[in-house]
């Protein structure tokens, strides 16, 4: 079936004159993809569908597809793990693109075409589990042809238990508890963010009758209103930049905003101005501990807005939870998390330039809910759930968990 599937790409790509050379074969396919019998788009979209559905049968978390670097495969991470998946049909660069372009309508296509880089979501219905299932994409080029990540979000969301959180930690995160006030999740690629981020607006959805406005680049999870009602906005899509959400949903009445990443300086002031108004704020930064994350929005503005920065941050900063994915021992990966909440000690600390002291008040926090990532990963492998090695590699602090290491 599949193969019978791929021969409707392998011939409209045969179709592209030779003389059209380089990033112009990609816009050659965008100008003409319309041409492509409605029919023969559907077969498209069924293989690619084959393909998605195989990724989620083998737990895979992310699929490549295309370019120079795919080597005609497709591939898998499954488990953390990146590799060829030699079952499925191989494609050509020109296929490759052909089906990547078919994912995509006008706008987007005209967008790629001018920035390059195009994110996205899509999904499916996936007959053989009854689940509608759905990805985050991005396609961008490599060496003149299209690729495409997408990442397999979760059908369902964990629930907040399951994340091992301290009590407190969760009552700080909690709308009915504070009711403004910044809280971020943060962690490098593929660290777990967004299933964390979606466990809390899960939570607040089963006991917190409030407005939650989510703005993100792409929505990934789509949540049904229950006890609360929550909006979802693309950026791109249903607004056009994490700045004009936020600045946006200061007049759509709500009471919760999740902000999918501070990842420039106008939408890290806008948050703060937000929460500034009395509204509690949750967002998402790359960033790998609790302290780097403080550094790097102050970092990220303008010097002579930093002190000013910096004060409003110590005002509005509630917690910080930092969040690695650590291979376990039965070849899963395990969360591990660094969890700061901001008391007045670290309050004083972020306003008087002492951030550096703050990963020994984390340290000594416990009865308050806090943890460093050393303590969580030492927790893990007491636990027997990781190796020694992986407690090593995982930590920002190699000095201490060396020392915490020789005390076992």
């Amino acid at each position: 079936m599949t193969a019978d599937l791929k021969q409707v790409l392998t011939a409209f790509a045969a179709k592209i004159p030779a003389t059209v050379l380089g990033p112009e074969r990609v816009r050659y396919i965008i100008e003409h993809i319309h041409e492509m019998p409605v029919e023969q788009r559907l077969s498209v979209l069924q293989l690619t569908n084959f393909i998605l559905g195989t990724m989620i049968d083998r737990q895979a978390s992310d699929i490549e597809i295309g370019g120079f670097g795919a080597q005609n495969c497709v591939w898998f991470r499954i488990f953390g793990k990146k590799e060829r998946v030699m079952d499925l049909p191989q494609f050509t660069e020109d296929e490759a693109s052909t089906l990547i372009v078919s994912l995509l309508n006008k706008n987007q296509c005209d967008y790629l075409l001018q920035n390059r880089n195009m994110d996205f979501s899509y999904s499916f219905r996936y007959e053989k589990v009854q689940v509608d299932v759905r990805f985050r994409a991005d396609a961008y080029y490599d060496l003149d042809s299209l690729a495409l990540n997408m990442r397999a979000i979760q059908s369902r969301i964990r629930p907040i238990e399951s994340l091992e959180f301290h009590p407190f930690a969760v009552k700080t995160m909690s709308h009915n508890y504070i009711k403004f006030g910044l809280s971020l999740v943060t962690g490098i690629t593929g660290s777990g963010k967004s299933t964390t981020l979606d466990a809390v607006i899960d939570f607040h959805n089963d006991s917190d009758p409030c407005h939650i406005v989510i703005i993100a680049s792409p929505v990934e999870y789509v949540h049904k209103s229950r006890k609360s009602i929550i909006k979802h906005r693309e950026v791109g899509r249903d607004v056009a930049s994490f700045k004009d959400g936020v600045t946006q949903a200061l007049r759509q009445d709500p009471d919760i905003i999740v902000i999918g990443e501070m990842r420039d300086p106008e939408t890290i002031m806008a948050a703060l101005e937000v929460t500034d108004t009395g509204h509690k704020v949750f967002s998402t930064l790359h960033t790998s501990s609790a302290v780097e994350s403080i550094d790097r929005i102050i970092a990220e503005v303008n010097p002579t807005e930093q002190e000013r920065v910096r004060n409003r941050l110590a005002d509005v900063l509630i917690s910080v939870v930092s969040q690695k994915l650590v291979p376990s021992l039965d070849g899963k990966r395990l969360l591990a998390k660094e969890v700061l909440i901001v008391t007045p000690s670290v309050r004083a600390a972020i306003k008087n330039n002492n951030t550096s002291e703050i990963y020994m008040m984390i340290n000594q926090g416990g009865i308050q809910g806090m943890v460093t990532m050393e303590q969580d990963l030492m927790r893990l492998f007491a636990e027997k759930k990781i190796s020694k090695e992986n407690t090593v590699a995982y930590a920002n602090n190699k000095t201490r968990i060396l020392q915490l290491l020789k005390g076992v």
